[in-house]
């Protein structure tokens, strides 16, 4: 398979939002709450990073979803460099400042649901993020490229599940690092029923084609394929802070 670029670059997501930036459609607003949807862990990060309590964070991050959602915050998409992460980032800095404190983030959530928030998965993955020194831009970042690489790993599970290979993926998935198995490509294949050298290039097809999903959904996050490796980056770095 291909992997994302201009000749087949997304027409839906974020490029599909930023386009319609000025003159929101049905599409274009579906296309956001679908990439909202999956991406409200940076948000809730960002703002338990501040200073906001667990309840606190989910009103607000509910509330900012709603609005953003809601009202035509699409204006300034295009000043935002293109890249769907640093438009979310600056929107919700904006809403924070200027807009909402908590007694309204509480009136506007009550009732209403933006986005699927689950509370315990939340605390959970929040937990090791509060005791490290880190500023809310580095717990945002870092929250934005494991649910980004979250969301490309259960879209290649989905794949070995559709083919009835989900143990094979259990098995097969934590060599998408580049180590190899603990005990050797030997010993895993004679679990699997396979040879050595087909183990190999199960693994190597594996990997590619993690690469290839990892490339697209990127390519939904952007407004132009020549920032998909710009990103990469970004997200390497996002990940060793």
């Amino acid at each position: 398979m291909r992997e994302a670029g201009a000749s087949n670059f997304p027409s839906t997501s974020w490029s599909l939002v930023v386009a319609a930036a000025a003159n929101p459609t049905p599409d274009s607003r579906a296309s956001l709450a679908k990439i909202c949807e999956a991406y409200w862990p940076p948000v809730y990060a960002f703002v338990r990073r501040i200073g906001y309590d667990r309840d606190q964070a989910q009103d607000l991050t509910q509330a900012f979803f709603a609005t953003m959602l809601e009202k035509n915050y699409l204006g300034n998409a295009n000043r935002e460099r293109g890249r769907f992460r640093t438009f979310l980032l600056a929107s919700v800095k904006h809403f924070l400042a200027n807009e909402w404190d908590k007694e309204h983030a509480l009136k506007r959530g009550g009732g209403q649901t933006a986005v699927p928030i689950d509370p315990l998965e939340a605390a959970e993955w929040y937990a090791p993020e509060a005791v490290e020194e880190r500023t809310p831009e580095s717990v945002f970042a870092r929250r934005w490229a494991l649910s980004l690489l979250a969301n490309v790993m259960a879209k290649l599970r989905g794949e070995y599940d559709g083919m009835g290979k989900a143990d094979y993926f259990d098995r097969l998935s934590p060599l998408l690092d580049g180590d190899p198995p603990a005990k050797g490509y030997g010993d895993l294949a004679g679990e699997l029923g396979a040879s050595s050298g087909a183990l190999r290039v199960a693994v190597h097809r594996m990997r590619r084609r993690y690469r290839e999903l990892l490339r697209a959904e990127l390519a939904e996050m952007v407004s132009s394929p020549e920032e998909i490796d710009d990103e990469i980056r970004f997200l390497l770095a996002a990940l060793r802070t």
